[in-house]
């Protein structure tokens, strides 16, 4: 089983209903605030169940939902298919977007999930689908210094903030012996301090910087922008 096999099955990820609600509808405020013009083209790639991809919709031109799970799309076909401006896609309908015809590509937590390979192959995708001035962001991007005691640490304060202290605590109990445990100790993740994300980037032909806050709740790792350069 690979990372993306196991994103296509029901996960044990978000700690209740309560926690998911408040993680999507976070993504969907700053993702909003990366959105430069009401006409924009923006790609959400690998939105995951994006509950909250109406509110981004209703800031952009179009939106297209994009994720490898297929069971995730249908959700999301049958949650968002009647609303005209946002479209379900694969990643591999994303790689046949005509070249030049976003204007904005948003990877939150997904980097870690590829291999150095992969995320190299992907910024090469995303620099040809970008109009010229387009942005990419890349969010959630897990530091080198940054371990699993740290993402808990942040869960739960996450939780004491948003009323789900108690389940985030049960959560990360249930979190130790789950599927997702066992995947990252034998599959690992990709983590990358900033400047070599930077350098991936200017290898693939644009310009970046770094964004704070970083999208989502972990303030320890990190969100960085890239906009096609010249």
């Amino acid at each position: 089983m690979n990372w993306a096999d196991y994103w296509n099955q029901d996960t044990t990820l978000y700690a209740n209903e309560r926690h998911k609600q408040v993680h999507f509808a976070g993504i969907a405020r700053d993702l909003i605030r990366c959105i430069r013009s009401p006409d924009a083209r923006v790609v959400d790639y690998g939105c995951g169940e994006a509950l909250s991809a109406d509110l981004v919709a209703a800031a952009c031109g179009h939106l297209y939902l994009c994720d490898s799970a297929s069971r995730t799309r249908e959700r999301l076909t049958a949650r968002f298919g009647t609303m005209p401006n946002i479209s379900v896609i694969s990643p591999e309908a994303f790689d046949a977007l005509p070249a030049g015809s976003v204007d904005l590509i948003v990877a939150n937590s997904v980097v870690q999930y590829l291999s150095a390979e992969q995320f190299a192959a992907f910024l090469a995708t995303a620099r040809a689908k970008l109009a010229p001035g387009g942005d990419l962001v890349l969010g959630d991007i897990i530091p080198r210094n940054v371990g699993p005691l740290t993402d808990a640490f942040q869960l739960l304060r996450f939780g004491w903030g948003n009323g789900f202290f108690l389940a985030a605590c049960f959560g990360l109990v249930r979190s130790f012996f789950s599927s997702y445990r066992k995947m990252r100790a034998k599959l690992g993740l990709l983590q990358l301090d900033q400047q070599q994300v930077i350098d991936m980037l200017a290898s693939a032909g644009f310009s970046a910087r770094n964004h704070l806050p970083n999208l989502g709740h972990n303030s320890a790792r990190m969100t960085l922008i890239a906009r096609v350069a010249p």
